[in-house]
């Protein structure tokens, strides 16, 4: 739960690896091994319909199919249901990786057999376009925590999602200083989030950093651009976008407060 009584948008990430893995687990011993040697997320996009308020021991269901399959990566599809109520869409771009020679890897045929059976395309999500810039953005240092690591040793894709919901705060913060006693009232919700991920993240002593910018301002929404990056070398190990919709239209002094940021 978060701060605003409800399910945190980064818990759906996480309840939709659960349904993925447990997709690839009972699916066939071919593909649980598929897990064990190494499959690795190269993106996610997910569409938040609906919060989900209320903690309790009801179950959420997850309707799992594969999207698309190609030569070395495979899409797989998710609906998320809270009681009969749609609370979210999503996809995952997965890319089987072999972790002996720590490099990605086609699928085989038989892989490629039994996740082709599973195909049932849907309506695909609307893509969030990708915008590019070059410094003057808003730096938020994080730390891999050691309890991040996944059982392939690197960052959980899934903890990607908190690095970038942690340097929003810090930019909401910072920008239209929010939250505060004048403004505790105001909701943002998050209504869309597309992460692709280009290196794994490992443990390590010193910092990264989250560069976050406007990528544009609507009526009443907040597009944000970020990318995860190493501050010395500039390596980019992720880069995203969130939605973000408020309870009513952004008001002058917040366009003014966010205008700078605008790329």
């Amino acid at each position: 739960m978060d701060a605003q009584g409800h399910v945190n948008n980064a818990a759906y990430v996480d309840y939709l690896q659960e349904a993925r893995v447990d997709f690839l687990v009972s699916g066939s011993p071919v593909l649980q091994q598929m897990l064990e040697t190494g499959v690795v997320v190269a993106s996610h996009q997910v569409e938040y319909l609906r919060p989900i308020r209320a903690f309790g021991n009801r179950l959420l269901d997850v309707d799992l199919w594969v999207d698309s399959v190609g030569a070395s990566r495979f899409v797989v599809g998710y609906e998320m249901f809270d009681e009969n109520s749609l609370a979210a869409r999503a996809r995952t771009t997965l890319v089987p990786f072999d972790l002996v020679t720590d490099a990605l890897r086609r699928l085989t045929d038989e892989e490629r057999r039994l996740l082709s059976a599973r195909v049932a395309p849907a309506e695909p999500l609307s893509p969030v376009p990708r915008i590019r810039w070059h410094g003057n953005d808003h730096c938020f240092p994080l730390r891999v925590r050691w309890s991040d690591l996944d059982s392939y040793g690197h960052a959980n894709n899934v903890k990607y999602y908190d690095y970038i919901q942690e340097a929003r705060i810090a930019f909401m913060v910072a920008s239209v200083r929010w939250p505060s006693e004048h403004n505790a009232g105001d909701v943002w919700m998050v209504v869309r989030q597309d992460v692709e991920y280009r290196r794994s993240m490992d443990f390590r002593n010193e910092p990264y950093e989250v560069g976050t910018v406007v990528a544009r301002l609507g009526n009443r929404s907040v597009t944000l651009a970020a990318e995860i990056r190493d501050p010395i070398t500039r390596a980019v190990y992720a880069s995203a976008r969130t939605i973000m919709v408020g309870q009513a239209p952004l008001t002058d002094e917040q366009r003014a407060a966010l205008g700078p940021w605008l790329r």
